[in-house]
């Protein structure tokens, strides 16, 4: 089979096979990566097989599909092993996920590559620890200051290094966040549809604040979830969520059982080629659901339900396809019949506190559907929204107009074309699903959507098939299932005057896209910037974004004037200060944006705005 589907490899072999480059060649690294990312592999079992020339090939043997050690990658030319051509298919290739049987230390078992027992997680880091941490601070604000463009393949793979050496120490979570930044870092070089900065920055954000403030105990976290076993489980499918990132591509069915507690049934796999990969979604959607003999497609359990018997799940509510599990397809239920309508009467204010509050917990420990919100809405019309660029789709929900956006920005996913569809129905009645946007205004990530119940206006006319719900990244309104005619439309939503929040926010994101030197040189603009923000009462805004810009020109000179040294930990730390400020600004400003019972801080405390 010839196409160009490239296998996944694992990062501590990208970061093994690429630092054995010479300096010479480590210099042209990009650009034969480049070169070697769109040409056809042919595949034969469990190895691909790509041809550089008459009498160069190069093969990739992946079990699985995964590239687990250096010695798997081959090339035939005279400079093997050390040749740029087993470094570019390595930095071509898609980073893989951890392998599912790596062990995880616990208390009692010995680290691997440590040889002495693994320390309990509140235990104060080991020497050996403390070193990689720092070890791994450093090469991220080296990543940070160079900017995408500048953070290139060898700099992706020191991160990648770095990142190995923390995990086989225990230090599970910045490696983790270590592995999310080099993800996201070739999304953004390579423009791919998913690509966001926002997300990049977060990236960063999280590990330089991993490497910096976490504790002991959140540094070593586990190297996977487990599954624990929770006995007979009656379910009640809610929707199907398509999941594309650069690297991987599926399906994730969220579900609920009869205490009203959510979990997800998914079906994601790697892919090599990020055009495909809402197509991928799609096919994933209407393969079997893979728990028992459960005889139904993730998109038929949308709509369905299960009986399960030795179910198992994880702390994050992923259930478990063990081979002692069994599963025989269950009615489901409608949105608005028991035990699903009671996600809907949770108040508002309380839906938008938790979101919030788990926003400062590790994915890994969320539980299931903690960031997701069960709102009645109704359609007001495509409007202006702050900060965007063009209208967006409006509604009302407790008296509050809450812009609606895609909940994934892929073109090829179904989210733009249904929000377009809904936007042309003013007065519709929604119920909704969706993923709180924090932000100085309500911004709701759409997921999925059904008629609400109850309330007077137009209503959706789903096909019977559908259930009364639509999955709105994986199925197409069509023009049938919208009401007849168009109701009058609602006042126009109006937003309050924001304060300049983007003086803030624009410095911030300018140096995760064109690093240090991006904000060098700047002091006045700074300065008048800073001005900006205090003149709305964000006095602290202003000393961090001067600070900022200071760190970024304190570059020490020799005798001649050049620029000497290598060391951005100044710089990151000033850049660290004023994102987790933005977190917490926008985070109080989102809470005080919604129904006013919902203006608390998320930690619990009542109190203004941070200054």
């Amino acid at each position: 089979m010839t196409d160009t589907q490239w296998p996944a490899v694992a990062a501590e072999v990208v970061a093994e096979v690429v630092s054995a480059l010479s300096a010479r060649l480590q210099k042209r690294l990009d650009g034969a990566a480049a070169k070697l990312a769109d040409r056809p592999i042919e595949r034969t079992g469990d190895d691909w097989t790509l041809r550089i020339d008459d009498e160069t090939v190069l093969v990739l043997h992946a079990p699985g599909g995964t590239v687990r050690t250096a010695d798997d990658v081959r090339c035939g030319c005279l400079l093997a092993p050390d040749c740029l051509h087993r470094a570019a298919a390595v930095t071509a290739a898609p980073l893989a996920a951890p392998a599912a049987d790596e062990p995880v230390p616990t208390p009692s078992e010995p680290v691997p590559g440590a040889g002495v027992d693994a320390p309990p997680p509140d235990e104060p880091l080991t020497p050996a620890e403390a070193e990689a941490v720092d070890r791994l601070r450093r090469v991220a604000a080296d990543t940070l200051a160079a900017g995408i463009s500048g953070a290139g393949s060898i700099l992706q793979a020191e991160l990648l290094r770095t990142a190995h050496q923390a995990r086989l120490l225990g230090l599970h979570r910045p490696a983790a966040l270590a592995t999310t930044v080099v993800t996201r870092l070739r999304a953004a070089r390579a423009a791919e549809p998913d690509h966001r900065l926002a997300d990049l920055a977060t990236a960063h954000r999280e590990l330089l604040g991993a490497t910096t403030v976490l504790t002991p105990g959140e540094l070593r976290g586990a190297a996977r979830q487990t599954y624990r076993e929770v006995g007979s489980l009656r379910l009640y499918g809610l929707f199907a969520e398509p999941v594309v990132s650069a690297t991987h591509a599926g399906v994730t069915v969220w579900v609920v059982d009869a205490d009203g507690k959510l979990a997800t049934v998914s079906d994601v796999t790697p892919h090599a080629d990020p055009t495909e990969a809402a197509q991928l979604a799609g096919a994933a959607a209407g393969r079997p659901v893979r728990l028992g003999d459960a005889a139904l497609s993730h998109r038929d359990l949308a709509r369905a339900g299960l009986v399960i018997q030795g179910a198992t799940r994880t702390e994050s509510g992923r259930l478990g396809a063990g081979a002692q599990v069994r599963a025989v397809r269950a009615a489901g239920a409608d949105w608005d019949e028991e035990p699903v309508a009671r996600l809907w009467a949770e108040p508002v204010p309380a839906q938008i506190a938790r979101a919030l509050t788990v926003g400062r917990t590790p994915h890994e420990r969320r539980p299931a559907g903690s960031d997701l919100l069960f709102l009645d809405v109704t359609v007001l019309g495509p409007g202006a929204v702050p900060g965007s660029p063009g209208p967006q789709l409006l509604a009302e929900c407790a008296g509050t107009a809450v812009a609606l956006l895609p909940a994934h920005d892929h073109p090829r996913l179904a989210f733009a074309a249904n929000l377009a569809a809904l936007a042309s129905v003013p007065g519709l009645p929604l119920r909704v699903i969706g993923r709180l946007e924090r932000a100085t205004h309500p911004r709701l990530r759409l997921l999925a959507a059904a008629p609400a119940p109850g309330r007077p206006g137009p209503l959706l006319t789903l096909p019977p098939a559908y259930r009364d719900r639509v999955s709105l990244g994986l199925e197409r309104l069509q023009h049938a299932d919208l009401p007849p005619g168009h109701a009058e439309a609602p006042p126009a939503a109006a937003f309050p005057p924001q304060p300049p929040f983007h003086l803030l926010t624009r410095p911030l994101e300018q140096a995760v896209t064109g690093g240090r030197r991006a904000l060098a040189g700047r002091s006045a603009q700074a300065a008048a910037e800073g001005r900006g923000l205090r003149a709305v009462g964000l006095g602290t805004a202003e000393q961090l974004v001067v600070a900022l810009h200071a760190a970024a020109a304190d570059r020490e000179r020799d005798v001649f004037g050049r620029l000497h040294g290598a060391d951005h930990l100044g710089f990151a730390a000033a850049w660290l200060a004023a994102a987790r400020y933005q977190e917490e600004l926008v985070t109080a400003l989102c809470a005080a944006a919604w129904p006013a019972e919902a203006a608390v801080d998320p930690t619990g405390r009542i109190g203004p705005v941070p200054r």
